[in-house]
């Protein structure tokens, strides 16, 4: 995404939130809109334990 490209990063969303967070060089919140911070904890504990097969994901879908 982006122009010039930006780092592997992940969104997500439930009903009117939405978060966007980095996966490299960890992860990290890069923004969000009506997340609770617990959520936001959980999140980031599901991110992390699936980094891996997101940066995989990442560069495939962007043949990097």
């Amino acid at each position: 995404e982006g122009d010039p490209r930006e780092p592997p990063h992940i969104h997500v969303g439930k009903a009117e939130n939405i978060a966007k967070f980095w996966i490299e060089p960890e992860v990290s919140l890069a923004d969000s809109y009506g997340f609770k911070a617990a959520e936001l904890r959980t999140l980031v504990r599901v991110i992390e334990q699936n980094r891996e097969l997101i940066r995989e994901a990442w560069h495939e879908h962007f043949n990097q």
